[in-house]
């Protein structure tokens, strides 16, 4: 059994509806007190932390949806809000290095597995942006003094557990729009509309024009299924 921490986005498409299906799993064992893989340590780690295994579910519908499936099986549980497992099974750099063995010729992620903490920065910087301006430059100026070869252990760990906090508003609606220039042909005489839109339409086309044309950018970026989760609720 397993949950990746790792973006869905780094998943190919086995892994992803894979992961979905044992977190149903975990899910039903947790729930309903089931003795099987009850002591198995991915389920272990999961008790009391139902609100997070929801939000984990959302984040993976949210990357089936962008390649084209539709998730029909919600999860209910939504205890202790917030909370998320204190353990890993493997760090998050582990789980990039375990994915890079699983993956050797065969189909890959959306995002490709970062080779080095540039590639990994790139992949996060509109999730971070979203949450934290601060953090955004602090990141931005770390990853740029660092050489191709340098450890991102600890990176790799903080950008994952950055993505699990919650986003304000304005905080999206400014990483969209930095997303935006890269998908609309004129993001000058567009400015004025966009700011009309909503925070769904402006992701939905931001997605569409990625699909579309291929924007190997954005196709790389953790922001482009993961914002959608935030997005409040018209």
């Amino acid at each position: 059994m397993r949950i990746w921490d790792i973006s869905p986005g780094y998943l190919n498409r086995q892994s992803l509806l894979g992961e979905h299906r044992e977190l149903h799993g975990i899910v039903s064992i947790i729930v309903n007190n089931k003795k099987g893989y009850s002591r198995h340590p991915e389920t272990i780690r999961w008790v009391g932390c139902g609100w997070s295994l929801w939000m984990r579910h959302q984040l993976l519908a949210a990357e089936m949806s962008l390649r084209g499936f539709r998730d029909k099986t919600p999860v209910l549980t939504r205890t202790n809000e917030g909370v998320w497992p204190e353990v890993y099974i493997d760090e998050p750099v582990r789980q990039f290095q375990l994915l890079e063995a699983k993956y050797e010729n065969r189909d890959q992620g959306r995002i490709p597995l970062p080779a080095d903490a540039q590639q990994l920065w790139s992949h996060h910087k509109y999730s971070v942006l979203a949450r934290d301006v601060t953090m955004y430059k602090i990141f931005g100026r770390q990853v740029s003094a660092m050489k191709p070869g340098d450890d991102f252990t600890d990176m790799a760990r903080i950008l994952t557990e950055l993505l699990r906090e919650q986003p304000s508003t304005g905080g999206i609606r400014n990483a969209l729009q930095h997303m935006w220039g890269y998908v609309s042909d004129d993001p000058a005489k567009s400015e004025g509309d966009i700011e009309s839109w909503s925070l769904q339409r402006l992701f939905d086309e931001i997605q569409r024009l990625s699909l579309a044309s291929e924007e190997s950018y954005l196709m790389a970026s953790t922001a482009l299924s993961e914002l959608q989760v935030w997005i409040p609720d018209a």
